[in-house]
């Protein structure tokens, strides 16, 4: 260990075991998938990221060794590490310049957003030199000022290649494109079931996926427009979930973009029309119905039935408003009334 700890610190990363860990340490050979808990700190303690309360919810960090993570830092030290060891690593300026754009994903990611929204279309090394913003104050003040880094791992496991399912971030091109009709039937299963949550995170990893992969074809090209006509219906299904958990903003945002470029996509249409319809606004509810109808006659009844639910729904949210009103104006008759002068 005392070598192990020498070698690093000639590499200008100091390690400090705060819990060790049990067993023999791994080989860790590449295509190894570690799972740890973070916690990224200035050196005068001040903590940028912490995997245990990140977006709300304690979710470990998931890495498969050697496929070239940006922060490459994390794959040496962890290769130091026995599973349920806790420590404590400072790492040099050169080990920690792409931490900001690292951190960024990892926070978008923690917020449901696409790891690379925000981000250039340019190499790391490119960003950090650039002015771009990255949406954090911090991660701006680090990125324009670099400094050390304090990394405190935790290891939670070690699974060697072969034996679990590779992420989809993890995946070459050709076994992404294999991989998402099995998520998108996976998916569908969730829904089903009703395990509404569940089968929404499905699709959204299929979209992705494929999002991902349409970011190197040129907009309008054949291969782009082929991956998008795959995304549409997984957008599609996603929405579907959204309506269902009360995310009415997102699913008119997801469907106004696929109208922009299906202008007969029936089924964008009717779920942006009850969107519009559970958020009140009544007059392009109306629209999308209608366009529904004129689209595919034969859903004028699911047509009616849903602008009858909008109406029954207006009708009670007057009625109430009335009410609220009424009781505001209203005032105690018995009570006796008081003559003013000037």
């Amino acid at each position: 260990m005392e070598e192990l700890a020498t070698k690093l610190l000639a590499e200008g990363i100091q390690k400090k075991v705060v819990s060790p860990g049990k067993g023999d340490l791994s080989t860790f050979p590449d295509g190894t998938k570690v799972i740890f808990h973070y916690r990224s700190s200035l050196c005068d303690g001040t903590v940028l990221d912490d995997s245990r309360t990140m977006g709300g919810r304690s979710k470990p960090m998931e890495l498969i060794l050697g496929k070239k993570f940006k922060l490459a830092v994390w794959e040496r030290v962890i290769a130091t590490m026995r599973e349920g060891e806790v420590a404590d690593f400072t790492c040099d300026v050169k080990h920690t310049a792409l931490y900001p754009l690292v951190s960024q994903s990892l926070r978008n990611i923690s917020a449901g957003k696409d790891p690379l929204e925000g981000q250039r279309h340019c190499c790391g090394i490119a960003q950090i030199h650039s002015h771009h913003s990255l949406g954090h104050c911090d991660l701006d003040q680090l990125q324009a000022n670099p400094q050390p880094l304090v990394f405190t791992l935790e290891l939670m496991a070690v699974l060697t290649p072969g034996s679990f399912r590779l992420d989809i971030w993890a995946m070459t091109d050709e076994e992404k494109l294999e991989v998402v009709p099995q998520i998108h039937v996976e998916g569908n299963a969730l829904y089903k079931r009703g395990d509404v949550k569940e089968a929404a995170e499905k699709y959204y990893n299929a979209i992705a996926c494929l999002k991902n992969l349409q970011m190197k074809e040129r907009p309008g090209d054949e291969g782009w427009i082929k991956l998008d006509l795959m995304i549409t219906p997984l957008m599609l299904n996603y929405c579907q979930c959204q309506l269902i958990q009360g995310q009415y903003y997102e699913v008119l945002d997801h469907c106004s973009s696929i109208i922009s470029k299906y202008e007969d996509n029936v089924k964008a249409y009717f779920k942006r029309a009850k969107a519009h319809a559970a958020v009140w606004n009544e007059t392009e509810a109306r629209a999308d119905f209608a366009k529904v109808v004129e689209l595919d006659p034969s859903l004028g009844p699911s047509v009616a039935k849903e602008l009858r639910a909008m109406e029954e729904r207006i009708r009670s949210k007057e009625k109430e408003e009335k009410g609220r009103y009424k009781s505001l104006f209203s005032y105690d008759s018995n009570a006796p009334a008081t003559a003013s002068t000037g």
